[in-house]
């Protein structure tokens, strides 16, 4: 977790104080517990075609047939990863008192102001990697290739017919050089594996003049859905194989869902460690019992991926007993920042 504030008792203003459960002003260190927002990565495949400039006489010189004479771009949907990442529950906002009574030397909060830790350094989860797309080899300009004859034919025909007769003459080089009969024979196979390379280079060039260039692209493109109840086949984004990922309303692209399961699961905590007072009364140290969930994602009406993990807003907050934190100990809590639930505590006792 990047960037933290570390609070140190802050003073917190009555708008902010008032929002405890059943708290009134109060001075302390405000925080928010969170709630867990689910981020889809959505890698995306995008295919440009290019015609060449002598697409129109790829069959009569080169016998290719149904080549492409007009731009071209479209898209495939590669790959899905989700990761949960947590931010502030502005309905659960809480305050830690300055009372002397209590233990508090250092409390951690996030950017927005989530709890992270108390008398203990924060939990570090990894951001995200930022997408970087896979290098892409520089592309080849057929001029570079061309003899004199080809660059001051007269006409596109005559370009082609020579720019043709010049494939298949570095055809014919390529054959004899695998054969071992060609003229000028390499000394070892270093040099003929860069006369290979250099005639497969000059070919490839030419060749886009007619068959054109296609260049494949990766992309990622990120939706964000913060679940609050079960829903059954919500949409979520939708995808074209001409406009790629689309805005959830544009009915140009296929539909894709998203369906949340409450499998009202909690994990437990030690019945010591919560407090037994009423809410108005307690000393403000909550932490989330967050619910697990199942989150199944839709292809149209096919099933498409189904992920467990644990949400905070299908839990709830509980408060832990104030006497934990009592000047007769010291001690250290660590909350996970994408569920608010209590990742460690450790107690030492001060007065020995």
């Amino acid at each position: 977790m990047r960037n933290l504030i570390i609070a140190s008792l802050l003073i917190v203003g009555a708008c902010g104080a008032s929002a405890q459960n059943g708290k009134g002003m109060a001075e302390g260190t405000g925080y928010y517990l969170p709630r867990t927002e689910l981020r889809f990565a959505i890698k995306v495949e995008k295919t440009s075609y290019t015609p060449g400039d002598l697409a129109i006489y790829a069959e009569k010189y080169l016998k290719m047939k149904n080549v492409k004479t007009t731009p071209s771009v479209t898209y495939r949907i590669l790959g899905l990863d989700i990761k949960s990442e947590g931010e502030r529950d502005t309905s659960k906002f809480y305050v830690l008192p300055t009372d002397t009574k209590y233990n508090i030397q250092t409390v951690d909060l996030s950017e927005s102001g989530v709890l992270l830790a108390v008398n203990s350094e924060p939990k570090v989860i990894d951001e995200p990697e930022p997408f970087r797309p896979a290098p892409k080899p520089a592309p080849l300009d057929p001029r570079e290739y061309m003899n004199e004859d080809i660059l001051s034919a007269g006409s596109s025909a005559k370009m082609a017919e020579l720019c043709a007769l010049e494939i298949y003459d570095i055809r014919d080089s390529k054959s004899l050089l695998n054969k071992g009969q060609a003229d000028f024979m390499p000394k070892d196979g270093e040099q003929l594996r860069i006369m290979l390379a250099n005639l497969e280079t000059q070919e490839a060039a030419l060749m886009q003049l007619f068959s054109g260039v296609t260049v494949k692209d990766t992309m990622e493109t990120i939706v964000r859905f913060v679940p609050t109840k079960p829903v059954n086949k919500q949409l979520l984004f939708r995808f074209s194989r001409w406009l790629g990922v689309t805005d959830a309303d544009d009915l140009g692209g296929n539909p894709y869902y998203i369906s949340v399961t409450d499998k009202n699961v909690m994990p437990s905590i030690q019945e010591d460690l919560v407090s037994t007072k009423k809410a108005k009364d307690n000393g403000g140290f909550y932490v989330n019992l967050p619910g697990k969930i199942e989150v199944a994602l839709y292809r149209g009406d096919e099933r498409w991926a189904a992920y467990e993990l644990y949400a905070a807003q299908f839990g709830k907050a509980v408060a832990l007993d104030e006497d934990l934190f009592d000047k007769k100990l010291f001690t250290s809590i660590v909350l996970n920042p994408v569920t608010g639930n209590l990742e460690s505590i450790e107690i030492e006792n001060t007065k020995r």
